[in-house]
């Protein structure tokens, strides 16, 4: 809920922007747009501000886009690979490197900054609640107070405006002496009260008018808006700018009520409607209650509505098919703005590699049958044709941890370094317990990755140095070389993320010494990474598996295959709340290559 409460803050910058936008489009439109459209725009607005708080993450336009681009490349159209249906892995002699082992890790914890921002979120909701409950409290005891309306005259003028607006339901209406203008209150059991002033200076055309704005309120259920724009209030209370939001939309509800009445008189009756509103406002104010609508309003938004009288005409054909396709572009506008609101988003948005590769050169196949329960991932690339191929293109550029497989990288830097040279690479064992076997004994940097052996590994991340290990991951730019998680578990389940595309191209990088590193600190590299070798040609890889609080959730194989003409550098991944493991994930990879007769 702290890390939460970071993102949250950050969307709310990008929600002063969208409100921004959105000004700016009403006044842009505000010629095509009716009184009730302008209204309803606000509605978008509080959709979005729900966003931060749905638990899924929003598709946005270009990942439509992107699926589209799938579904054309995809075999089902005569592109991509034909891969036939699932085999049984491939046995290659040596399969220890397949018991890929690791150590548990606690969930991550969140920051400090974040709990204190939650504490005073929620302090802030608290007193927005006391105050709504307050408000309520005095609605409470003026419904006490109000008596059934007793006026005659009123009453068959109040009955006679129902008919008039086609309202079939019995509206209680009541009076009462704590309030300067009418209000209808109630989502589910409206009431409308009537001040007694009103009604003791009882003039028809006057009384008749605020009936008809009080019964739009109801016809066009504003009780429900009224509730959301409380919600809203009450939940982002720190930002100025949605409350600002919010008070605009209660101004354009009163003058969409205001233009729905005029829509029922006839033309010379607009100057006497308006003439009410000049007549009362002296005498009416804005209601002091949370859930309640009415016809009050201060000084300039009552000069705001009596310009909207004084101009209005109504409507033609022409001009509401215009108001209904503004309508539908802005609704479009801010519906590209939802993937960025959403907290997951946010987090897809920042973890998300964007691959660079020319389209014309990746093939997107279908490799489902592959992986079962599992969500999963493959991504191969060509070397001799330059190109790709790729299953589940959103999973293929997410960045996650990158668990054992970031081993590669730090036996290189080990050796950069000559912490250990390929002459010699043994490490004495400190005799510490550790709860997997093979850890408990000396190791080299083939048995190291043999058994994904971690003190061996952070052995040599210690050597370095947090600031050594933060320029090398920089210098190689691997994943988002984010090492704030520490430098004994940067790597398991915390910050430093890589995509299984990128950990193609670092594979690509790797083999041919695009580092200009040590040409036998590369050779060595990879001769610990040589899982097997046939008269076909070679085999190197390596798994990892992300564990979290006792479950294996992620499961890593990446590697190459060497023969005689080619080669092919592949990554595979796969997902899941339990049994997600590396040596799971070697499975599938290796029949994914088999039946792509890469590798038998």
């Amino acid at each position: 809920m702290a890390n939460f409460m970071i993102r949250f803050f950050i969307c709310n910058v990008f929600i002063s922007g969208i409100i921004g936008i959105l000004l700016i489009v009403k006044r842009i439109f505000k010629n095509s747009l009716s009184s009730r459209m302008q209204y309803n725009l606000w509605f978008l607005l509080l959709g979005l501000l729900a966003v931060p708080f749905i638990p899924f993450r929003f598709i946005g336009l270009p990942q439509i886009f992107s699926w589209l681009g799938s579904l054309r490349s995809s075999p089902s159209s005569g592109a991509g690979t034909n891969i036939a249906g699932t085999a049984e892995a491939v046995t290659t002699g040596n399969t220890n490197w397949m018991n890929d082992f690791t150590l548990s890790v606690n969930s991550e914890a969140p920051s400090i900054a974040g709990y204190i921002l939650l504490g005073i979120w929620i302090v802030g909701i608290l007193a927005m609640i006391i105050l709504v409950i307050k408000s309520s409290l005095r609605l409470r005891n003026l419904e006490k107070s109000a008596l059934p309306l007793q006026n005659k005259e009123v009453r068959r003028l109040y009955y006679h405006c129902l008919e008039e607006m086609g309202i079939h339901r019995d509206i209680p209406v009541y009076s009462t002496a704590f309030l300067k203008s009418p209000i209808i209150v109630g989502l589910l059991k409206p009431c409308i009260y009537l001040p007694i002033h009103l009604i003791s200076d009882y003039n028809e055309s006057d009384m008749r008018y605020m009936l008809l704005h009080e019964l739009q309120h109801y016809k066009h259920h504003d009780a429900i808006g009224s509730f959301l724009m409380n919600l809203a209030g009450v939940v982002y209370w720190f930002n100025p700018l949605v409350w600002y939001a919010l008070k605009e939309m209660r101004n354009d509800r009163e003058v969409a009520c205001d233009t729905s009445v005029l829509k029922m008189l006839e033309e010379d009756a607009y100057e006497e409607y308006g003439n009410t509103l000049i007549n009362f406002a002296e005498k009416v104010s804005l209601t002091p209650f949370p859930f309640a609508a009415g016809l009050s309003g201060n000084m300039k938004q009552m000069k705001r509505r009596i310009i909207n009288i004084a101009s209005y005409e109504k409507p033609t054909f022409i001009k509401r098919v215009k108001g209904v396709c503004s309508y539908f572009l802005i609704a479009c506008l801010l519906f590209i703005f939802m993937p960025m609101l959403s907290v997951n988003a946010a987090i897809e948005m920042e973890n998300t590699y964007q691959i660079k590769k020319n389209d014309s050169n990746i093939s997107y196949i279908d490799l489902s049958s592959y992986f079962n329960d599992y969500q999963g991932c493959f991504v191969l690339f060509d070397a001799t044709t330059d190109s790709w191929q790729i299953y589940n293109k959103v999973m293929a550029q997410k960045r996650i941890s990158p668990d054992s497989t970031y081993k590669i990288y730090s036996a290189l830097l080990g050796l950069e370094n000559r912490y250990i040279t390929s002459a010699s690479s043994e490490m004495t064992w400190n005799g510490q317990e550790y709860p997997i076997a093979e850890w408990n004994a000396n190791q080299n940097l083939t048995t190291a990755f043999q058994n994904s052996v971690n003190w061996y590994f952070q052995s040599l991340d210690q050597a370095a140095g947090l600031k050594t290990l933060e320029d090398f991951y920089t210098y190689i730019n691997y994943g988002n070389h984010d090492l704030s998680g520490g430098i004994s578990s940067f790597w398991a389940e915390s910050s430093l993320k890589i995509s299984p595309i990128e950990q193609v191209e670092m594979l690509q990088r790797l083999y041919i010494n695009d580092f200009n590193f040590d040409a036998d600190n590369i050779q060595t590299v990879k001769n610990a990474l040589l899982l097997s070798s046939t008269a076909d040609g070679n085999l190197y890889g390596k798994t990892g598996t992300g564990n979290i609080n006792g479950e294996n959730i992620s499961g890593w194989f990446i590697g190459y295959v060497e023969t005689s003409d080619n080669t092919y550098f592949f990554a595979l991944n796969i997902g899941a709340t339990e049994n997600a493991t590396g040596s799971k994930a070697s499975d599938i990879a290796l029949s994914i290559l088999s039946d792509m007769n890469i590798w038998y």
